[in-house]
């Protein structure tokens, strides 16, 4: 009797369901697998992050929690330095928040295409934003297939992104005590060749393309502003760079 009504109940299941759930998963899987090459060069920032942050006082407690809680790597390793500097928390706070305001231009960016999504999905989507998880979601979105679970794509980057995060944190943080000088290891090429190669692939146009340009000249030239201005300052101009450009393409 119960396999008959369990084969009556799948029987009368809306086949939409069923549908919907395996879009869903494809939409989660092919999130995972385009971000993939740029969790592989994630790695080595995030286990020296682990053993930085040991090495600079915090305790692995610490350290792991920041990772948890905080979640984005150069505001982390900024903050490790501070704590070793003895810096109070107010220099700390305000800091990684001017650090992670090109956060506030990612966010500018994905909103036309997310507005119809409840808080439950804005909130952690919005804490699990990464400049990786930005790059191949905003391309996800410019495809136009009309499919209305795009954003299980970004769960998937953002999950995938997150967990490899904290297990990196926990290598480094194990291996931290071990190794007296993680800087020493020459590693930090990973995370500029992961940029570059989340950025070329973008530039398909010519306002894509002048907006690069003047960012990347920007920054050179804003380098020795503290705190990292030189780089919101270079964010800004890019994008105003690029504005600019599509607004004279459009009126030719």
């Amino acid at each position: 009797m119960a396999s008959k009504a369990v084969e009556l109940a799948a029987a009368q299941r809306d086949p939409s369901d069923a549908s919907a759930t395996a879009t869903r998963a494809a939409e989660f899987r092919a999130g995972v697998r385009a971000t993939f090459p740029l969790v592989v060069g994630a790695i080595p920032f995030g286990i020296i992050f682990g053993a930085v942050a040991v090495n600079s006082g915090l305790s692995a407690a610490a350290a792991q929690a920041m990772s948890l809680f905080v979640f984005a790597g150069s505001a982390q390793f900024i903050g490790a330095g501070l704590v070793a500097g003895g810096a109070g928390l107010a220099v700390i706070i305000v800091t990684t928040f001017v650090v992670n305001l090109r956060h506030a231009l990612y966010s500018v960016s994905l909103a036309p295409h997310m507005k119809h999504l409840p808080q439950r999905w804005l909130l952690p989507l919005g804490f699990w934003l990464t400049d990786e998880s930005f790059v191949v979601v905003i391309d996800r979105y410019a495809q136009h297939d009309r499919s209305p679970f795009k954003h299980w794509f970004f769960f998937g980057s953002a999950v995938f992104m997150y967990v490899n995060w904290q297990l990196c944190t926990f290598i480094g943080i194990r291996a931290g005590q071990a190794i007296p000088d993680p800087q020493s290891w020459g590693l930090e090429f990973a995370l500029p060749v992961t940029f570059i190669g989340m950025l070329v692939p973008a530039l398909r146009s010519r306002p894509v393309l002048l907006s690069a340009l003047v960012a990347g000249a920007a920054a050179l030239l804003l380098h020795g502003l503290p705190n990292q201005l030189g780089l919101m300052a270079a964010a800004l101009l890019g994008v105003g760079a690029g504005v600019l450009a599509r607004s004279r393409e459009a009126k030719t």
